[in-house]
């Protein structure tokens, strides 16, 4: 008897919470809340669709909801689209949904932008309207932007083009400029660059920014990884930039490269005519990168006023070659990893083959990382292997150098120091992953640099002037 008693009350029980679950109300009061008042897209590019926004319906009250329906407001038209629950709104439109109560249903959403033909970036918004069964109506703005682009797809220059600045171009199966031909970006010009794909050089190039309107070479991705990180603030977007040893005459200025595989790899190229660079790269940013930032292998370059940052490989790998170095801040900050490469790399030789190191300056420079020693090589000094190279009025991260003659007006970059490695700059967000190497006001970048050399380059790479105060500052930027 009084186990059917116990299986009765709890037959009862089960009832109950039956009841309870299915218990439904239409009180005007009972209303939903959602995860976000508006969903907003990044910047999308016109014709390519776009990654998914989750947006979250919650039912807070004891009861259930019923939701007539889900519709946005410009119907078909609108260029949103919405899965509810499962269910995809057909012609912007679906009917009958339920929530139970302290229970909730999933929203996706993506949009997809027509082209305009526009060089402005254009704005849409529409309107997820939810009716519930008690005819209270609520809703949720989405908005988004579109962007035309310029679509360049196995594109090749076999004589000489200048792109234009009109609206940015999107770029697949890479970018390759011929030898003989040269290709002018002028100042604003964009390129998007897809997965791996590379601007590879054959001929020349010329990037020609200006502070104001800089040359940007990134990834294409233009939406977020999370709320508070896009994938443009992250590496391996693309491919790099790659100079073959047929390349001459390369000048970029003003260019901002980030995101990729690798940044600028150099060739080896002839070096009968030492007085003409491969490669000038003036007031630049090689940053973010996921291999090495500047590769140059036996070839002329002249570097000034540059930022080379957290890389996963070698900010600078040098073999061979000349190379001139002023006013640049080469910093391994890279985030990802520890098992990062060195801010500085240098040999004059690749296994059993001579790499002569004709020069390589560093004046007024800024080199520093997270590791105790940034500054790495491997040099082999003998009459048939030249090794020539000097560090002058710079900031180095390495051990203390006895050689006076190649290490001239040196601080070295130690915990003794007021302020060492990152504290040295303003911004140091290694959250969402954003920078600054501008030097703090106690670091002892500040006034360190030779006078003469920084009256050559007297405005620093975000146009500030370097002489104002008479105490010039190491690296590529100047002190506020």
């Amino acid at each position: 008897m009084k186990g059917l008693l116990y299986y009765i009350v709890i037959a009862l029980l089960a009832l109950t919470a039956c009841d309870d679950y299915d218990k439904w109300t239409t009180s005007t009061s009972a209303r939903l809340t959602f995860s976000a008042d508006t969903v907003a897209f990044d910047t999308v590019i016109t014709g390519q669709g776009s990654t998914q926004r989750t947006l979250i319906a919650f039912n807070h009250n004891s009861s259930g909801l019923r939701i007539e329906s889900v519709e946005l407001a410009q119907g078909a038209a609108s260029p949103f689209m919405v899965n509810v629950d499962g269910q995809y709104l057909y012609e912007g439109r679906g009917e009958d949904f339920e929530v139970y109560g302290k229970d909730s249903l999933y929203v996706r959403i993506a949009v997809s932008l027509p082209e305009t033909d526009s060089d402005e970036i254009q704005p849409y918004s529409d309107e997820l309207v939810f009716t519930l069964e008690s005819g209270v109506r609520q809703s949720v703005t989405l908005t988004a932007q579109g962007m035309d682009v310029i679509i360049l797809k196995g594109e090749v220059i076999t004589e000489d083009e200048t792109l234009d600045a009109r609206r940015p171009y999107l770029v697949y199966d890479s970018l390759v400029v011929s030898e003989g031909a040269t290709l002018t970006l002028p100042e604003g010009c964009t390129l998007m660059l897809h997965d791996s794909t590379s601007l590879l050089v054959h001929g020349t190039l010329k990037a020609l920014g200006t502070l104001e309107r800089p040359v940007t070479f990134r990834g294409d991705r233009t939406d977020n990884m999370f709320s508070y990180l896009p994938y443009d603030n992250t590496p391996n977007r693309w491919g790099g930039i790659h100079f073959f040893g047929s390349s001459t005459g390369n000048e970029l200025t003003q260019c901002d490269i980030h995101g990729g595989d690798y940044g600028i790899l150099c060739d080896s190229t002839s070096l009968e005519d030492t007085s003409t660079p491969l490669l000038r790269l003036s007031d630049c940013v090689v940053h973010n990168i996921g291999g090495d930032g500047l590769w140059l292998k036996h070839c002329v370059t002249e570097v000034t006023g540059t930022q080379i940052s957290n890389t996963l490989g070698d900010c600078l790998h040098i073999l061979g070659g000349g190379h001139t170095f002023i006013h640049c801040t080469i910093a391994q900050f890279y985030p990802f990893t520890s098992a990062r490469g060195d801010a500085l790399y240098m040999t004059n030789y690749n296994e059993e083959t001579a790499y002569p190191l004709l020069w390589c300056d560093f004046v007024n420079c800024v080199i520093t990382g997270y590791a105790d020693d940034v500054i790495m090589g491997s040099i082999a000094e003998d009459e048939d292997n030249l090794c020539d190279y000097l560090f002058l009025n710079s900031l180095l991260r390495t051990e203390r150098s006895q050689d006076e003659q190649r290490f001239r007006n040196i601080v070295y970059d130690t915990d003794s120091l007021e302020v060492s490695g990152k504290d040295h700059f303003t911004l140091f967000d290694t959250y969402a992953f954003l920078y600054d190497f501008t030097p703090d006001s106690l670091s002892a970048i500040r006034g360190l640099a030779d006078e003469e050399y920084a009256k050559q380059y007297p405005l620093d790479r975000k146009g500030t002037s370097r002489l104002a105060d008479g105490a010039p500052d190491a690296g590529a930027y100047e002190g506020q």
